[in-house]
């Protein structure tokens, strides 16, 4: 059997799926025991995913740039003490 690929940092996209993710569940969750407005945060998850996947960029990931987080992470690089 081959061997998992190994978590090799955070990275825009690595979290912009992961974020939406989130913003799924709590908002399917919520909208299951408060209130149905609670899907409207489901449904901007899912635009702004159909918007990262086709066009490669959403405003989250606008946002983590500025915040610095990497564009791609280096799979071949040593680890840093």
């Amino acid at each position: 059997m081959s061997q998992l690929p190994r978590h090799q940092g955070w990275s825009i996209p690595r979290v912009v799926p992961l974020l939406a993710g989130f913003v799924v569940l709590v908002g399917t969750l919520l909208a299951a025991t408060v209130s149905p407005w609670w899907l409207l945060p489901t449904g901007f998850a899912g635009a702004n995913l159909v918007l990262y996947g086709t066009l490669g960029w959403c405003p989250a990931s606008l946002l983590m740039a500025r915040l610095g987080l990497p564009t791609s992470v280096n799979r071949y690089a040593t680890p840093q003490p």
